[in-house]
């Protein structure tokens, strides 16, 4: 189970001068905290749980298999269960950090991103550290979509390749045209001005997402029963030495981390939501019914993989081709995986987009290259707003992301990296530490200390899944 956190009474450190004063152009008025009001919210629990679910269920359910591989029957799954109750105890303690009062008796202020909430709470010392581990976090999520959605793509061509020609054909096809594609895609997406915008591109990504988590889960419960055995063990996939196999689990680790957390656009969802009910009320809700559905998805997916191959379960459980038939079915579900990630990438990108781009309308509050909308119709119908500010930096940054992408395609080790680089700032330390201040709990006392053993054990095991994963980067991009 989660931590146990008291969340009756709410005390707020008061809202810091520095991030109102902010709001004070009238150009990005509409996105501060403090005025945040003005938006009309309209989202629910059900497209709140769309948003997570987007976030959560990616490409990091496809690595499952080959982790729970490398741990075993018994560490595999408690491995699993651990991050899933670390990341509700993130959402728990987040829940608290959406409002902060201007003062004793003032209105409450909204925290409209994570960011603002640890510069309000914590101050403007680790809103700055804050603020670079959140763009290192969406910049990695990025980069990693990129790839695997050409693998999914490259995929899809060898498995018609291996109907057509036989299994033991020599079908190579290369992944970087399709980074490109993809690339391509992302830079018309990514012109949707905002999260509120997101709605249907989250409702798509979740019901594709749904979709290749319960194929591949299939897929491996019916090898399973073609197979007549389950197979696996209890210490996971034997290793040439004792060395190699503790930096396999540590890149295991990674890959799991990767898989769970959705702290860093908890609030960005939060901030969507009506109320009443109060805002809190809902995510509490919501953050439940999320890590339940993901992390049965996830243990279905690494167990039924695992199950099914056993020492040689691939990396990459709908694209090593440990599946060959029926190929239409592989198909189907590498391009729910593409269509997945094509909103997944835009979930992950959009706090970056409006924390820069609400950056630049404070600092040129009289450009019009900046502010200047201009309507375009495609389509009768259909008009869309185009700004020059964000055509030009929203490109920029997908091909940037997309040239990384190709200098590093590597599945399983980039997942690992990706996982244990952010995972203890924004899903363990930053949680913690703003919970701790909000609720002005002094150091000596039980809850505090309880906070901190658990704070600093997870560093522990997080740093070892850094290591190893770094190590399987540059073993993977030199041998």
């Amino acid at each position: 189970m989660p931590l146990v956190v008291d969340e009756d009474a709410d005390s707020h450190m008061p809202f810091l001068e520095a991030n109102s004063s902010s709001s004070s152009s009238s150009s990005s008025s509409s996105s501060s905290p403090s005025s945040s009001t003005s938006l009309k919210r309209t989202g629910n629990e059900w497209t709140a749980l769309a948003h997570i679910v987007t976030a959560v269920i990616g490409s990091g359910v496809l690595s499952l298999a080959w982790s729970m591989a490398q741990l075993g029957w018994i560490a595999g799954p408690l491995t699993m269960l651990s991050f899933a109750c670390v990341t509700l105890t993130s959402a728990f303690l987040l829940c608290n950090c959406y409002l902060s009062p201007d003062s004793d008796t003032g209105p409450d202020n909204r925290n409209a991103s994570y960011l603002d909430a640890v510069l309000n709470i914590l101050g403007e010392r680790n809103a700055w550290f804050c603020g670079i581990i959140a763009r290192i976090n969406f910049i990695k999520v990025a980069i990693v979509y990129t790839i695997t959605s050409a693998i999914s793509i490259r995929a899809i061509q060898k498995s018609n390749c291996y109907h057509d020609q036989g299994h033991e054909a020599t079908c190579r096809y290369g992944s970087t045209r399709y980074m490109v594609i993809f690339g391509l895609i992302q830079v018309i997406v990514s012109q949707i001005p905002d999260f509120q915008n997101m709605k249907w591109l989250s409702i798509v990504a979740a019901v594709m997402s749904f979709t290749y988590s319960i194929i591949g889960s299939a897929l491996g419960l019916a090898k399973v029963i073609e197979n007549g055995e389950i197979k696996g063990s209890i210490t996971g996939l034997p290793s040439s030495t004792a060395a190699e196999k503790l930096w396999l689990v540590a890149q295991a680790l990674g890959d799991i981390a990767f898989a769970f957390p959705f702290s860093l656009i908890f609030l960005e969802i939060q901030d969507t939501l009506k109320a009443p009910p109060p805002e809190k009320i809902t995510m509490k809700k919501v953050s439940i019914m999320a890590v339940c559905i993901t992390t049965f998805f996830n243990l279905c997916c690494g167990g039924f993989g695992y199950a099914a191959f056993g020492n040689s379960t691939p990396g990459n459980l709908l694209t090593g081709f440990g599946f060959y038939e029926p190929y239409w079915l592989v198909d189907f579900a590498n391009a729910c995986v593409v269509l997945h990630l094509v909103g997944g990438y835009q979930i992950f990108s959009q706090p970056l987009f409006a924390d820069i781009e609400r950056w630049f309308a404070r600092k040129f509050p009289e450009s019009k290259f900046i502010h200047k909308n201009h309507t375009l119709k495609p389509l009768p119908m259909l008009p869309f707003e185009l700004n020059l500010m964000r055509l030009v930096f929203r490109t920029a940054y997908v091909a940037l992301i997309t040239g990384i992408a190709v200098l590093f395609p590597y599945f399983n080790q980039v997942v690992g990296v990706s996982g244990a680089i952010t995972f203890w700032p924004v899903v363990v330390y930053f949680p913690v530490e703003m919970y701790l201040t909000q609720k002005k709990t002094e150091s000596w006392k039980t809850k505090a200390i309880v906070l901190r053993v658990y704070t600093t054990v997870c560093l522990i095991v997080i740093l070892y899944a850094f290591v190893g994963s770094i190590r399987g980067v540059i073993v993977a991009r030199f041998s």
